[in-house]
Order: C-alpha cells, then structure tokens, then sequence
C-alpha cells in the first residue's frame, strides 16, 4: 500500500480524534476526499444526529468532488438513521475510488455499505491502517455487540509496583505531563468511575482541568452501602456534570434523598455477595449510550472488574520512583490468580514517554468471568 494513501488514511483518523467521547451511540469518524494528490474536503462526524464525516468532506469539496478519491476510516453507513445512508450521497457525488479503513461491526451495516459501493461501479479498497481504525472504534464495537461500555483502567504505579505508600500518601506517583494526559483522556470519554473508598480518602473532583479547556464526563461511584458524603467535592459541581451513585436495596433511604437534594442521581440496581453487581451497571451505563468507561480506583474495585473480564484496556503511567517497604497499595487488591498459567494477558501493547513516567497501555485478552 501507497505511503499516500496510508498518509491520507492518517490524517482522516486524525480528524475523527476530534469526535471522541462526543458521538455515543455513533463512532467517531474521519473523511478525507483527495482529488489529484490534492485534499479537497475533509470532515468528521461531531456527535450524534448532526451529518456524518462524509457528508461534511463531501460539501466542503463542492463541484470538484466528481471524479475525486475518498478516505474514511470507517465503512460508509447503508441504513437510514436520524441522517440518510452514506453509501448513498458518496455514489450520487461521483466519488471514484474508496479507501476504508475497517468495516462497521454494526451489524445493521456489517459490510452492506461497502457492497452498495462496489455495486455502482466505484472500486473500493478496505483495511487501509486497519489496527489503527479499528483500535479507534473499539469503544462502539464494544457497545453496540455487548450493550456495555469498552473500559479503560487508568493507575500509576512506582517502579516496585506501589500505588501509596504504607501510610496512604500517594500524590503525586506520577508526573505533571502525565497528569495533564489523563485530563485529556477524561475530556474524550462519556464516564469515569471510582469505588467509594476512593472518595472518603482522596475527595476527587472527577473533572477535566485542561488549559485549552475541556468537557467532564459523567461521574459514576460504586457505593454499595451508600456512604457517600453530601459535602464530597464532585457533588458541588453538578451543574457542570452530573454524578451517578450506583448503590443496592440495603441503602438508607433518608440517606439517598438527603443526596439528590444536592443534585447527586442514585440508580439501585441488584447485589452480587452485598456488593453492587457490576454487571448490572456496566448495562445500566450503556443503556445511557456510555460507549466508553474510565475507571480510575480503587483497586478494589478494579480487581472485582478484571475478574468479571469488564476491563478492555489497561493504562498504567509507570513512575522512575521506588516507595520499598511492605506498603500493601497496588493497582489490584485481593488474591488474584493462584497461576502464572491464568494471569489476564495484554495485547496490543504499546508504550509512551511522559517526560520521567513511561506508559504501558495494552488490549485485555478477554477471558470467561468467574
């Protein structure tokens, strides 16, 4: 394959970059129409019901796109949703050759946009940085073939495997351009979620502080028992972001409406061995179209998460420093595997420097829940 079109390719998932987080229930997608080693248009699709990536590079193209050459980094669409068909407005512009990066897994579509195209004479060429596009869309594949959100497990450790220290302190592990990056991240995911433990002890805001500014997710904890404050800090920004409290039957009622008076949303949902039944929940988030979870502590909670194989993919910023000592914070608690045989394995690795820290981030190889 050409160095053009993979370059092509890589700026239409450039362009798609900018809708994430901001599409559910749609993907994020990027369009590109090249006419004569020329860009002519070029478009992404901003968020659900406003004009897909193509239609956007189509009209920016105007009266030069006949004849001209397409790239978009997923399957234009074949059904009729809140916008028409795409398969249909790339034949009727005279598009010649499409170049897509991964076939929509939406089973509605599933090839048939691609087949449409072939049928009206344009030829068409699929997997053009496929690993890329398809790493792009992994949050809808997720959602729209399970009804749960795909899962991003963000922690710090230091170089011996230490998320505190032995007396809790634990800011910060991790550098400021790190820091600055996880701001990022939460800025392109529609929820972050943390178990309460983490709220008595660190009180986070969950919020987005960029210097270009940035939008905050939904706030989500699991608090089984309902303990949590109405003074926490989360709860004094609602009207920024709201904050869902999953909790079960054995929670205080004057508790639970002492808690939507200062704007918090409780959902009850069933327990699994007193505990909210995260199952449950991870449906009950991609019923309200979170296509992609941040789950940032605790370590609780993220070990019941792996073991229920509700983690896609691992963060984990690795710090140049060493706490030693006994201190028992790691990014998982509990007992784990009893062999190395049946550890959780990552794939699709790769890594990144921020400044000091380096970040390993991987596929979870899915596994059968306990």
């Amino acid at each position: 394959m050409s160095d053009s079109v993979e370059r092509y390719m890589s700026r239409a998932l450039s362009l798609a970059q900018k809708g994430e987080g901001r599409t559910a229930p749609n993907p994020p997608v990027g369009a590109v129409i090249v006419r004569d080693g020329e860009i002519i248009g070029e478009g992404y699709h901003p968020k659900a019901g406003e004009p897909h990536a193509e239609i956007f590079a189509l009209q920016q193209a105007g009266r030069l796109v006949r004849g001209s050459d397409l790239y978009v980094t997923l399957e234009p669409c074949s059904h009729q949703g809140k916008t028409g068909p795409c398969a249909d407005a790339v034949i009727a512009a005279g598009i010649k050759k499409v170049f897509v990066g991964v076939q929509d897994p939406n089973p509605q579509v599933a090839g048939h946009g691609i087949e449409r195209l072939r049928a009206a004479g344009i030829e068409v060429t699929r997997g053009v940085l496929e690993d890329e596009c398809r790493r792009l869309i992994a949050p809808f594949t997720r959602h729209i073939l399970s009804g749960m959100p795909y899962t991003i497990y963000k922690t710090a450790m230091t170089l011996d495997g230490k998320t505190a220290t032995a007396t809790g302190d634990s800011k910060w592990i991790s550098g400021e351009s790190s820091r600055l990056e996880v701001h990022r991240l939460r800025s392109k995911v529609e929820a972050i979620m943390v178990g309460i433990e983490t709220v008595l002890q660190d009180d986070p805001h969950l919020n987005t502080r960029l210097p270009e500014g940035g939008r905050d997710p939904l706030r989500v904890v699991v608090d089984s028992q309902l303990r949590m404050p109405e003074t926490a800090a989360m709860l004094s920004q609602n009207s920024v972001a709201k904050t869902l409290i999953a909790t079960t039957a054995a929670a205080d009622e004057a508790l639970r409406q002492k808690l939507e008076l200062v704007g918090a949303e409780i959902v009850v949902l069933p327990e699994e061995d007193g505990r909210v039944s995260l199952s449950k929940l991870w449906l009950e988030l991609g019923r309200r179209n979170v296509q992609t979870l941040l789950l940032e502590g605790g370590a609780t909670l993220a070990a019941s998460a792996l073991r229920q194989c509700l983690i896609d993919r691992m963060m984990v910023f690795v710090a140049p420093k060493m706490i030693g000592g006994d201190s028992e914070y790691g990014i998982f608690r509990g007992d784990g595997c009893q062999q190395i045989m049946d550890a959780p394995k990552l794939d699709d690795i790769r890594l990144e420097r921020y400044d000091e820290d380096l970040l390993i981030c991987g596929e979870v190889v899915k596994c059968s829940p306990d």
